[in-house]
């Protein structure tokens, strides 16, 4: 029956008898039993604390250098990293910096706890952590590159393709060279106030507090309600021109109250989640001839967005794209 089923593959009549016999006797396992041999010489406990002290000292040595080193061969060294201690060798994180333990601690504090930072470190904010109408009261901004040529992303070069039928493929290129600085802030309710620097300056503080004195008259205007009752929140990075001594004697002066901010926080960036993405995706693949066009195009993709993906974005916790 076992030959008809399985053909050559089955075992022979005289092995079946066996292991019959042996199952009869009280075994319980198939695995062979273990048998005496040459004792190996390589995996001594002596030599695998001389590979673990190498590892030790130096993180990057090659496994060659290991087996040079200690006097074993290539393959069990090998053996000894991967079975015995159980180590592999791992490519570096590329991060954009290398936190202190202040600068982490800050981080954890703002992102984990955001709302009790708010409470503890703003102005005589009278917000607790179930506070509902606190989102509602941050006006968030931030400064982006808007390019006269941006290649499209790859998924808007995807096309439809049959079995059998090549990828199709996209050539990387260089944004241009024109190109204007776009400014904008926004809260849950939309767009606040956005403006483009001025061709051939760059953000200084200076600058910086000119868009917020221009900030505050669109707030007035558009937002009387925070207006009137000098309720609303200032959300922007640790740019250098956003936390001069002078941006911050400003917003001190007129009681305006300052979201913390850790450093280096990729997390809480707001502008770049949900506004800057789907700004530039309506432009990506288009060209523009001069810095006029690229203006009046761009707010024409500031208006086309829709208000429902701007408002789940004021303040992200901590979690992108939530």
């Amino acid at each position: 029956m076992l030959q008809t089923a399985n053909g050559d593959a089955v075992m022979s009549r005289r092995r079946v008898f066996e292991w019959y016999k042996r199952f009869k006797e009280g075994r319980e396992e198939t695995a062979d039993n273990e048998r005496s041999g040459r004792p190996s010489t390589s995996t001594t406990p002596k030599k695998v604390d001389k590979v673990l002290e190498l590892v030790r000292e130096d993180r990057r040595i090659t496994v060659r250098e290991f087996a040079e080193e200690a006097g074993i061969s290539f393959g069990s060294t090998q053996s000894i990293m991967k079975d015995i201690l159980g180590v592999r060798r791992l490519n570096a994180i590329l991060v954009p910096k290398d936190l202190t333990f202040d600068q982490k601690n800050a981080r954890k504090e703002t992102e984990i706890l955001v709302f009790r930072v708010v409470r503890i470190l703003s102005l005589n904010l009278e917000a607790t952590t179930d506070d509902p109408e606190l989102l509602k009261r941050v006006i968030t901004g931030d400064e982006t590159w808007i390019y006269g040529f941006d290649s499209e992303t790859t998924q808007q070069a995807s096309e439809w393709r049959f079995k059998n039928e090549p990828r199709p493929k996209k050539v990387r290129k260089a944004p241009s060279k024109v190109k204007v600085m776009l400014t904008v802030f926004f809260d849950y309710q939309g767009i606040v106030h956005h403006e483009f620097q001025q061709q051939g300056s760059t953000i200084t503080a200076d600058s910086y507090l000119g868009v917020l004195r221009r900030l505050r008259k669109a707030i007035r205007q558009k937002r009387p309600e925070l207006w009137r009752s000098k309720s609303w929140i200032l959300h922007h990075d640790n740019a250098p021109a956003h936390t001069a001594l002078k941006i911050s004697k400003f917003l001190q002066d007129h009681s305006t109250s300052v979201f913390p901010q850790p450093a280096y926080s990729p997390d809480l960036t707001p502008c770049d989640f949900f506004l800057f993405g789907k700004l530039k995706k309506k432009l990506k693949g288009r060209k523009f001839q001069s810095i006029e066009q690229i203006k009046v195009e761009s707010k024409k993709a500031m208006k086309a967005i829709p208000k429902k993906k701007t408002t789940r974005g004021v303040l992200p916790t901590g979690k992108k794209g939530g």
